[in-house]
C-alpha cells in the first residue's frame, strides 16, 4: 500500500497543479478580449484532429504548420492578458500600510460623493501593480497629493484638463486628462457612455480599479477585470475598494485565496441580481 502511494503521489500532485492552473487561466481569459481567440484556437485544434483522422493530408499539413508557430502567435496576441496575469500573480502592495490604504480609499469616496451630488462626470483609475502611464494616450503630468478638493478641481467642467481620466498611484495624482483604451466588446448597451467604455477597456488590459461618476445622473460605478458594476452606493464602493486595495500583512495560503475569490464572486453576483432583477 505504501509503495503504491509513493508511486502515485507525484502524478496526483501534478494533476492537481495543472487543473488549478488551467482553471485559473481559462477563468482569467474568459473575462478578457482574448476569449474569442481561445475559442477559435480550439476550433482549429478540433479541425486538425478531424483532418488527421480522415487523412486529409494537405489540410492536416497546413493546420499542423499553423500550430508550429502558435507559440509566437500567443505571445503577440495575448500580450496584454499575459502582462495582467503576471501582475496579478506578483501583485505588489502599492498603497502602503492598511491605515494609509483606507485613508486613500476615503479620498476616492469623498470625491465621488461630492461629484455625484452635483452631477459632474469623473473617471478615476487606481493603479496597482501594472504601470498605467504606458497604456494611456496623451495626459498631463500632475504628480500632486490626492485630495477630494484637487480631484474636484480637475473634473470641474470649465477646467482645461477636465476631459479624460486621472491616474492615482498610492496617495498621489500622477496624470490627468488621460485617454484610456475603449473596450471592443459588442455585448454592451449602445447607450453606454464613453467614460464607462473607457473604464471597462482599461480594466480589461490592466489590474487597475476604475471608478466612474456619471454626469447624467450622478450614479457611481466601478470597473475591475473587465466587469462593470453600475449604480452602487458609497458603502458598497467602500467595501469593494477595501477588499481589493487593502492588503493584509499576513500572507494568505492558496486555499484562503481561492475561498476569498469565491466569496467575492458570489457577492458580486448577489449585488448584480439586486440591482438588475429579472
Amino acid at each position: 500500500m505504501i509503495d503504491i502511494l509513493l508511486r502515485i503521489w507525484r502524478p496526483v500532485v501534478e494533476i492537481i497543479i495543472l487543473t488549478i492552473g488551467i482553471y485559473y487561466a481559462f477563468n482569467f481569459l474568459r473575462r478578457t478580449r482574448g476569449w474569442p481567440v481561445v475559442i477559435g484556437f480550439f476550433v482549429l485544434l478540433a479541425l486538425t484532429i478531424v483532418t488527421t483522422l480522415l487523412e486529409f493530408q494537405i489540410l492536416s499539413w497546413l493546420l499542423q504548420a499553423f500550430f508550429a508557430f502558435s507559440a509566437f502567435a500567443v505571445l503577440v496576441i495575448f500580450q496584454p492578458e499575459l502582462r495582467r496575469m503576471l501582475a496579478e500573480i506578483g501583485n505588489l502592495q502599492m498603497f502602503g500600510t492598511a491605515r494609509e490604504q483606507r485613508e486613500n480609499i476615503e479620498v476616492i469616496i469623498q470625491t465621488v460623493e461630492r461629484l455625484g451630488e452635483v452631477r459632474i462626470g469623473a473617471l478615476i483609475a487606481i493603479e496597482q501593480a501594472m504601470p498605467l502611464a504606458e497604456l494611456v494616450e496623451t495626459g498631463v503630468v500632475v504628480d500632486c497629493e490626492a485630495t477630494p478638493e484637487m480631484l474636484e478641481t480637475i473634473f470641474f467642467p470649465n477646467n482645461a484638463i477636465h476631459d479624460g481620466g486621472v491616474i492615482i498611484r498610492a496617495n498621489r495624482i500622477m496624470h490627468a486628462a488621460c485617454i484610456f483604451p475603449l473596450t471592443q466588446r459588442l455585448d454592451l448597451s449602445k447607450s453606454m457612455g464613453t467614460r464607462h467604455r473607457a473604464a471597462i477597456g482599461l480594466s480589461e488590459e490592466t489590474d487597475a480599479v476604475v471608478v466612474v461618476v456619471s454626469e447624467e445622473n450622478g450614479a457611481i460605478s466601478y470597473a475591475y477585470k473587465g466587469q462593470l458594476t453600475r449604480g452602487i452606493s458609497l458603502e458598497n464602493l467602500r467595501s469593494f475598494l477595501t477588499s481589493i486595495l487593502v492588503k493584509n500583512r499576513k500572507p494568505r495560503s492558496l486555499l484562503d485565496t481561492l475561498r476569498l475569490r469565491l466569496r467575492a464572486r458570489n457577492w458580486r453576483h448577489s449585488l448584480a441580481e439586486i440591482e438588475h432583477p429579472d
